[in-house]
């Protein structure tokens, strides 16, 4: 079964037009929902209206330097994740982006692969990314979260249909542990449901 992961929203904050869109290209290719910014005046704007998960930003642009930018964002967004893309990379600025809590630092040129590891590793520390099997624990905790909630039943009663414990089926709802066919029989069975209705969409 296919499992979709949620769309990450990206945005990259650089004034080189082509690298703007080289990357957004290669990241939707990848999934993730990219808007690009050439104007770094704009970005507090944007931060603050578009839902983003993680901001790419230049530190050399001539308009607005990278470091200036990212106090900006600090002013809006405290922690949404940040990640410096430079030319020019120095001891100096390294030190001050991560100051201002930059999550990492990529060179130019760089390694497609390299990239994309650097992504991933972001995606983790944030907690945006899921493997497949962990995205299909958390979509069945929120549909039995939700018919549960719709059918004004407690975990408690849960419990007592099911016969499993009130600390497992916590545990299942938050995706904090993965439940067995025969768990999900009996929860389906006491939400009144079929089985494949606790997969959500999938």
């Amino acid at each position: 079964m296919a499992i979709e992961l949620p769309a990450v929203r990206i945005l990259i904050v650089d004034d080189d037009r082509a690298i703007c869109d080289y990357m957004q290209t290669l990241l939707e290719r990848d999934g993730y929902q990219v808007k690009t910014l050439v104007d770094p005046s704009a970005v507090e704007e944007e931060v603050r209206t578009g839902g983003y998960h993680l901001i790419i930003l230049d530190l050399m642009m001539p308009k607005l330097d990278g470091i200036e930018v990212l106090k900006r964002i600090r002013k809006v967004d405290t922690d949404i994740a940040v990640v410096i893309f430079t030319g020019f990379p120095n001891l100096e600025s390294a030190v001050q982006s991560m100051k201002l809590d930059a999550v990492d630092y990529i060179k130019k040129p760089f390694n497609v692969d390299e990239f994309r590891e650097v992504l991933a590793r972001v995606m983790r520390k944030k907690g945006l990314a899921r493997t497949p099997e962990e995205q299909l624990h958390r979509v069945i905790g929120d549909t039995i979260r939700n018919l549960r909630k719709e059918k004004d039943l407690t975990l408690k009663q849960m419990a007592r249909r099911t016969g499993l414990s009130v600390s497992l089926l916590s545990q299942i709802e938050r995706a904090e542990s993965s439940a067995s066919i025969s768990s999900l029989y009996k929860i389906a069975v006491a939400l009144e449901s079929r089985i494949q209705d606790l997969f959500g969409q999938y």
